[in-house]
């Protein structure tokens, strides 16, 4: 964040109540601090990178917007509305994956054969899907002007 942007939106009454909520709060603040820290150094030396999320619990919880802040200086997280559309291609392509799965003959029966389907699957996603969701992305941008920010089918 910079400029006084502010990407975390919450109250003092904000913090997770649920246990599970929590943990996935603190594991969050773990990733940030172990892998998208170094990653955002390797993509961004000059400290000018651009860091997106969505907005979910998770990504807004005091603890993760705590580090956001004390990592202003090295990349800018981009802000992004409270209840705003979802316009990232990335979750197409989990749906994709899940559809993908979902329809193998054989199921994934534990946490090992749901990676490697999961692997394979994303290995197997044709050019044309990546560039039919960027090209996509104009007419995602124009639905949501025109439904003033509301569901716009995407």
């Amino acid at each position: 964040m910079r400029s006084g942007e502010k990407t975390c939106n919450y109250s003092a009454t904000d913090r997770p109540d649920e246990p599970r909520g929590y943990q996935e709060c603190i594991l969050n603040a773990s990733v940030l601090a172990d892998h998208v820290h170094s990653y955002m150094r390797i993509i961004s030396p000059q400290n000018d990178g651009i860091y997106q999320q969505d907005n979910a619990r998770c990504h807004t919880a005091r603890s993760v917007c705590a580090w956001y802040e004390e990592h202003q200086d090295e990349f800018t997280v981009l802000p992004w509305p409270a209840n705003s559309p979802d316009l990232n291609p990335i979750e197409n392509l989990w749906d994709h994956l899940d559809r993908v799965v979902r329809a193998m003959d054989t199921q994934p029966r534990n946490l090992v054969q749901l990676a490697t389907a999961l692997e394979s699957a994303w290995l197997n996603i044709l050019v044309n899907t990546f560039r039919n969701l960027i090209d996509s992305l104009p007419a995602r941008l124009a639905a949501v002007r025109s439904a003033k920010g509301g569901y716009s089918g995407f």
